[in-house]
């Protein structure tokens, strides 16, 4: 039996669901114990005709334009977990064992695909066509995690949401279905969730199964029960109903008290894996208010504080949430890979093990630092809620160092 997909868990809330026309959007990613994720912003780009782009294992072409983008990832590789555009699209990835074995071939990584989705589309539906066209050109394998020791592989699911529209999208090497939503709560974890509701399939999906002797064509066709492992498609979602209750009041706070709730099992802190870092987006489905994006930079959202960023041009760079940079020294990028593992640790992720072990070691002072913790991440929600109910359009200078603040902020505590 293959080892266990990491347990991370994507949401979507649409209206009536969600509060004051929102898309409320989130994500906690787990991964193994030890690494670290960074939050890194890359600004939109034009690149040359027949230029290529380096991702975590294979180069692959450019397009002409890339949209700019925030990510949360793995600081050893090229993709994210989750991240943002300006466009106001959000990808999160999840990892997802089918019956057939994901391959060790280096290819693109699922959160390869992440990134290149925000990258090139500027609509949930474009993002999307870009992840499944890369598919079927490039596949997807390679190793999930920093690890010399062992190969481990996965096939890749996907939240795509805009302020309209979100897609779930689960793959199978390069076969894929897709769900369209826009209403309710969705949420989707380490195990597939589509069944006979498919909005959109690979052209030769159904003759592909029924080749493989996994559908006989007669019965109605459930993507799950067809590429799931035995019984592996049960309801996975614990924190949906914890959102379903909130009525039409989904909010940042609401989709934050679900990604902390380490009761629902949501927030993952096992032997094997943590939450290592965490997203909330509140994506306005009136355009002319801007799209917010909440991150932690941190493990643990239990302990880390949700921060703010919105688009703006010449966004302020925040290194202190960026891990070190090795070059092509990178154990990463080097054949065989990963034969030593680098200190990745960024400035916020070195401040914040020291208020982990403060909050484990002594309650009084621990309850206290998360005290005013909350206090500060409440007073960035309460700022954001007032951008989203003002008639007048936002100053660009107003939040052009909005999440660089918060950060410096938060570290000044830890200090």
């Amino acid at each position: 039996r293959m080892a266990a997909a990491p347990p991370s868990y994507c949401f979507v809330a649409f209206p009536p669901c969600s509060k004051d026309g929102l898309v409320v959007f989130g994500k906690n990613s787990a991964r193994p114990r030890d690494e670290v994720q960074e939050v890194v912003y890359f600004a939109a780009a034009e690149h040359e005709p027949g230029s290529k782009v380096e991702c975590t294992y294979i180069e692959i072409e450019q397009v002409l334009k890339t949209h700019a983008v925030v990510l949360s990832r793995p600081s050893w590789l090229w993709g994210a977990e989750m991240g943002a555009n300006e466009h106001g699209v959000c990808v999160a990835n999840e990892a997802v064992l089918t019956r057939e074995p994901a391959s060790e071939s280096e290819a693109l990584l699922g959160m390869d695909l992440v990134r290149l989705g925000l990258e090139r589309g500027a609509t949930a539906k474009e993002a999307l066509d870009v992840i499944v066209a890369l598919l079927e050109e490039h596949g997807q394998g390679g190793n999930y995690y920093e690890d010399g020791s062992s190969c481990h592989t996965f096939q890749s699911a996907f939240l795509i949401v805009d302020r309209n529209e979100a897609w779930i999208l689960e793959t199978s090497g390069k076969y894929w279905a897709a769900e369209k939503i826009t209403e309710g709560v969705k949420c989707i974890c380490n195990q597939l969730s589509l069944t006979t509701k498919i909005d959109a399939e690979h052209p030769e999906l159904r003759n592909y199964v029924k080749s493989q002797g996994w559908w006989n064509g007669d019965s109605d066709f459930n993507f799950s029960e067809v590429f799931s492992l035995a019984d592996d498609h049960l309801a996975c979602c614990s924190g949906r109903e914890s959102l379903e209750k909130q009525g039409g009041d989904v909010s940042a706070q609401a989709m934050i008290d679900v990604l902390r709730d380490k009761d629902s099992g949501v927030c993952v802190d096992s032997e094997s894996f943590l939450t290592t870092a965490s997203i909330v987006s509140v994506l306005p489905q009136d355009p002319s208010f801007p799209c917010i994006h909440y991150f932690t930079g941190t493990p643990d959202p239990s302990r880390s504080i949700f921060k703010p960023f919105i688009f703006v041009d010449d966004v302020k760079l925040v290194p202190k949430v960026q891990s070190p940079s090795f070059g092509n020294d990178d154990p990463a990028k080097k054949i065989p890979r990963f034969q030593e593992k680098p200190d990745r640790r960024h400035e916020l992720y070195k401040a914040h093990e020291w208020a982990r072990s403060l909050l484990e070691n002594d309650q009084d002072k621990g309850q206290k630092l998360m005290r005013i913790m909350l206090d500060l991440e409440k007073q960035g929600l309460e700022a954001m809620e007032d951008i989203l109910s003002r008639t007048e359009i936002l100053d660009p200078a107003e939040v052009v160092d909005l999440f660089y603040d918060c950060v410096d902020t938060e570290l000044k505590f830890f200090k």
